[in-house]
């Protein structure tokens, strides 16, 4: 069946409803925190392509973890999708829509969640083949934002990225957001430098909380 691991990887993403987005300065300290977002609870990652050994990091995590869906992150054009897909990306997000990028996703069997703002661009993106698409920067949108998409085109998923934190997630949740990505309020810079991965676990495991007290 054609586009079968797509729906399967979807209805994974769709399952779990949280994204644990990792950009960070260096991939030194991946292995710690992946640890720490497993341990927490967390079971979809995202390694976005303009950290330092982005593909090295996701070929790895993707070995290490078989229970894990590990995708690229700030893909921005076809090229970048074929290398991470190579790599073993299993889902892909952009910050911006690109047709050829969504394309290289349908051909090889893998979900691409690209970057919209309008109404305009996720029904252009559908139309290419994503079925979600992710709503950034959702800061600049709002928690409502979900409700006025879902009105004129109920069909397609929407994931909530730029702006969602642990003390959001829940509204965004009750508000028919299908999917969170959360970046720095539960992977940034300072927690790794402090080698504080405890703290990240801890995070993790409010989120898990949170969500599954809302399912």
């Amino acid at each position: 069946m054609r586009w079968e691991k797509i729906v399967k990887q979807l209805e994974f993403i769709l399952k779990e409803q949280l994204i644990s987005i990792i950009r960070v300065g260096s991939s030194k300290d991946i292995d710690k925190i992946v640890a720490s977002l497993y341990q927490g609870g967390i079971r979809v990652i995202e390694i976005t392509l303009n950290t330092p050994g982005a593909l090295d990091a996701i070929r790895k995590i993707s070995n290490m973890y078989p229970d894990v869906l590990v995708g690229a992150g700030t893909v921005l054009n076809a090229n970048e999708a074929k290398e991470a897909i190579q790599v073993g990306a299993q889902f892909l997000l952009s910050p911006t829509l690109s047709q050829s990028t969504v394309q290289i996703g349908v051909k090889e069997d893998i979900p691409v969640i690209p970057g919209v703002m309008t109404p305009t661009e996720a029904l252009a993106a559908y139309e290419y083949g994503a079925e979600m698409v992710k709503v950034f920067p959702v800061r600049s949108l709002g928690v409502e934002f979900a409700a006025d998409l879902a009105g004129p085109l109920p069909f397609i998923k929407l994931a909530a990225v730029g702006g969602v934190s642990i003390a959001n997630a829940g509204d965004f949740l009750q508000a028919g957001w299908h999917v969170l990505g959360i970046g720095g309020q539960l992977v940034n810079h300072q927690l790794i430098a402090e080698n504080n991965f405890a703290e990240i676990e801890r995070r993790a495991k409010k989120l898990i909380q949170i969500r599954d007290e809302i399912k």
